[in-house]
């Protein structure tokens, strides 16, 4: 192999220093780091890295994710594979990894926690600790992914610590996920081996998780986004922080990534180093990645960039390959086997009917940007005797469609969605990824859940006439297509949704998040509608 050098300005994150420099490449390492009296005016700096991720919600699999990721000089991962875990248990883990490893990235897995999220839905796999100890032997898996079961955790639940001592025994961190824990629910939470927390939306519950010494991602994806909310931690706590995407959609995947939150934290003021530190340096730390930091010996991961304000890059090595430039991906896409997990037979309009009990429900409210859905209190149409949608007062039916076994839909009423024509549909309903659809009628609903059905899995519009359907047959929640066509593809479905009324940013992911029952308040599943602060079931006809 020979040898390979990178002229540039040096961004020494370790010791806050910029000098021009030659790096030299040998063996996908970096050999030297040379000063220079001159060196052209771009950036050598380490690569992002996104600190907790579920790569399944960018409708990619691993490989294909990467060809995007690599694009924005992301070199590495954080990923939470309990979105394909909840469809097919261990295997799907055991997929994510094979994938993974067919290309130039460096995926470090974590292994998942809570398989099934709850016992209030259906899912279609499960891991057991017995799983927890076999994938904890795995060199891709370098933590107990985000334990969700923070009642269990604060109260000591015999199977939730068992899992966490698993991690501990090999030495592994776990992840938290506990959103608007603070004082004695947090402390007790944290202090049961805990480390992490991506789930914060203030600051002040953030610090309150800080002194305990817990680390915060800072969260900007396609649906939760709380980067404003969280970014002035960095001034002080920059150790302590890292940032993350929880969920990225791929038409926004397509454009940005990590690059642009250090961007819009550089835009605010923010110090240099620190930003880098959080955006770089610190998941490497915490979850002892092997991904270089640009130093002497280490794994030549590191990218070029035009300028320490936008991040434009243009280039990125990932063990001395150059896998990106000028933004062009150079990762070619690969094979991919199909897993999957779909029982689900097609549905009438009928079976979406729904006996009146009165105009008063119960109604999520879906809330732009957050992943919390209070309760509100609405009022329904009656036609028939059955109820059904208000699109005047924006309340719409929404409907849980069990996909691992035949069952009767689940139904309820959401607010904030805006259709005033037809109906969306999607088989990513975290975390079970049952089906999951919005609609004005009956008909349209029942539309744009058969076109899931029949693709086994998948993101679907209907409008009259007009249908589009991105196919996602990779465990119902992914394509192995080439990622830039599926993001395409993908922004076509979600323009066609704001076209029909609907004034989300990313409605999709918004609706992909209305059956997740650990995010309080109000949810449905396949189930029935739940309650998220007291973990039951609620009626949905509220007394008249």
């Amino acid at each position: 192999m020979s040898e390979l050098s990178v002229s540039g300005q040096m961004v020494d994150v370790l010791n806050r220093k910029i000098y021009p420099a030659k790096v030299t490449i040998f063996k996908g390492h970096i050999q030297s780091i040379e000063k220079m009296d001159q060196a052209p005016t771009v950036y050598i700096l380490p690569g992002f890295i996104d600190a907790h991720v579920h790569i399944e919600s960018s409708m990619l699999v691993p490989s294909e994710f990467a060809r995007l990721a690599v694009v924005h000089g992301t070199v590495a991962t954080v990923s939470d594979p309990h979105e394909i875990a909840n469809v097919c248990g261990l295997e799907g883990v055991e997929y994510m990894i094979e994938n993974g490893n067919k290309v130039p990235f460096k995926f470090y897995f974590g292994a998942p926690s809570c398989v099934p999220a709850t016992p209030f839905e259906t899912a279609g796999g499960e891991i057991t600790p017995a799983h927890i100890h076999q994938l904890m032997q795995r060199d891709e898996i370098t933590y107990l992914a985000e334990m969700m079961n923070w009642p269990g955790t604060v109260n000591r639940d015999a199977l939730v610590m068992e899992k966490i001592a698993i991690a501990q025994k090999y030495g592994k961190p776990v992840d938290g996920h506990a959103p608007g824990l603070k004082g004695e629910m947090a402390e007790k939470y944290i202090s049961a081996g805990i480390s992490t927390d991506h789930e914060c939306f203030t600051a002040e519950e953030a610090l309150d998780k800080l002194k305990h010494g817990m680390k915060i991602s800072i969260r900007e994806g396609s649906a939760a986004k709380n980067f404003e909310a969280l970014i002035n931690l960095i001034d002080d706590h920059s150790d302590m922080l890292m940032f993350c995407s929880d969920d990225k959609h791929p038409d926004n995947l397509a454009v940005s990534h990590v690059n642009h939150l250090a961007a819009r934290a550089i835009a605010k003021g923010k110090d240099l180093f620190n930003v880098l530190k959080v955006a770089c340096i610190n998941p490497i730390e915490h979850y002892n990645m092997k991904v270089g930091q640009l130093r002497i010996g280490d794994p030549a991961d590191f990218i070029v960039v035009k300028d320490l304000e936008q991040f434009e890059v243009t280039q990125t090595y990932i063990d001395g390959e150059l896998v990106a430039e000028n933004g062009k991906t150079l990762i070619p896409s690969v094979e991919n086997n199909i897993i999957n997990n779909f029982m689900a037979t097609f549905k009438k309009p009928g079976d979406f009917q729904l006996k009146a009990k009165g105009t008063k429900v119960r109604v999520i409210e879906a809330l732009d940007g957050q992943l919390i859905t209070p309760e509100v209190e609405g009022e329904i149409l009656i036609e028939n005797g059955l109820a059904v949608s208000n699109p005047k007062d924006d309340i719409l039916k929404i409907t849980v469609i069990n996909r691992y076994e035949d069952a009767a839909p689940s139904i309820a009423f959401i607010k904030n969605f805006g259709l005033k024509e037809g109906a969306i549909a999607s088989s990513v309903g975290h975390d079970s990824h049952n089906i999951i659809a919005v609609g004005v009628d009956d008909e349209s609903i029942s539309k744009a859940v058969n076109l899931l059905i029949k693709a086994k899995g998948g993101v679907s519009a209907v409008k009259g006439k007009k249908e589009i359907i991105l196919a996602l047959p990779v465990g119902g929640i992914m394509s192995a297509d080439d990622g830039y066509q599926v993001a395409d593809t993908y922004t076509a479905i979600d323009k066609m949704a704001k076209e029909m009324g609907s004034g989300l940013q990313s409605p999709f992911m918004t609706l992909s998040f209305m059956a997740l029952l650990v995010i309080p308040n109000l949810k449905l599943s396949d189930k029935g509608l739940f309650n998220g602060e007291t973990f039951r079931f609620v009626d949905l006809f509220l007394p008249q």
